[in-house]
């Protein structure tokens, strides 16, 4: 007699086939993909381990496991990723939100009250994470979210109108230093730029280079080439007075902290480290 299928054997069975793949959280994706199939919270998962689970939920979920196996990303088979407690639309076509990301919106929310009618621009907005919520954090600011990728861009703007600011956020397609907007306009200053080197990419996860948009990720030959670009453009930007919050790789806080400094426009610079001790986002004020 065939052993009933349930969400405890579900689960074991999958967890087992994805470690023998070596992919990253094997035990965290099956939870997160059985429960997705499911349609319920993976706390649920827990609650009812002996829920029966059927042929056609087995046959959904089967293909997503062996995408998973080959190390595709659990936010693109799951089509969403949580960042500063919401969910938002994730596609191949930009970034896994990080949660490292999200120092850049507790950054500004010390220093800039949430109740500022602040105007923001987020440079290289990929998914739109950094601009909607900010947005959503500062329920009387405006902002322009701006990417060289229309695909990208077409990801904003979808996760705009999930949370209903898409009316307050204008987004352009565009390089850094191509921006068709009026300097010294802005408030806040929000970016997320590639910043990896070429020879750390190569040092990077599987499920990061086989899966993730390569030209988001690589920010020059050192990999702060691009975050240095941010810097001078945000000079131009910003009003007198005005915040810089830069993300930036583990080691570039000296070299962000002496460009921020040698351009003699900003002061109130500062290097926040993440959770981890590691160099992450860069701040500095536009003097006035």
């Amino acid at each position: 007699m065939q052993e009933r299928n349930t969400v405890r054997s579900i689960l074991a069975k999958t967890t087992t086939y994805l470690e023998q793949k070596g992919v990253d959280s094997p035990k965290l994706s099956a939870q997160l993909l059985l429960a997705k199939i499911l349609g319920v919270e993976r706390l649920d998962l827990f609650l009812d381990p002996q829920r029966p689970i059927i042929e056609a939920e087995l046959n959904t979920l089967r293909p997503l496991v062996a995408r998973r196996g080959k190390g595709e990303p659990v936010a693109y088979l799951l089509g969403e990723r949580e960042f500063y407690g919401r969910p938002f639309s994730v596609s191949s076509s930009v970034l896994v939100p990080r949660p490292e990301t999200e120092h850049l919106i507790e950054e500004a929310l010390k220093r800039i009250p949430a109740e500022t009618g602040c105007r923001f621009i987020d440079l290289g907005t990929g998914s739109g994470i950094l601009a909607v919520t900010a947005a959503l954090e500062y329920p009387n600011a405006t902002g322009l979210a701006v990417d060289i990728c229309p695909d990208a861009l077409a990801q904003a703007r979808m996760n705009a109108q999930q949370y209903g600011v898409d009316g307050r956020i204008s987004f352009q397609e565009a390089d850094f230093v191509d921006l068709k907007t009026e300097y010294g306009n802005f408030d806040i200053v929000f970016s997320n730029p590639p910043y990896i080197g070429e020879a750390d990419y190569q040092t990077l996860s599987h499920e990061v280079t086989a899966f993730e948009p390569r030209k988001a990720l690589i920010g020059g030959i050192n990999g702060v080439e691009l975050p240095l670009r941010v810097i001078d453009e945000a000079e131009k930007l910003l009003k007198p007075g005005g915040w810089l919050f830069l993300e930036m790789g583990m080691d570039q806080g000296k070299t962000i902290s002496d460009y921020l400094t040698e351009q003699t426009t900003f002061d109130s610079i500062e290097i926040v480290r993440d959770l981890a001790g590691l160099d992450r986002v860069g701040v500095a004020r536009k003097k006035n």
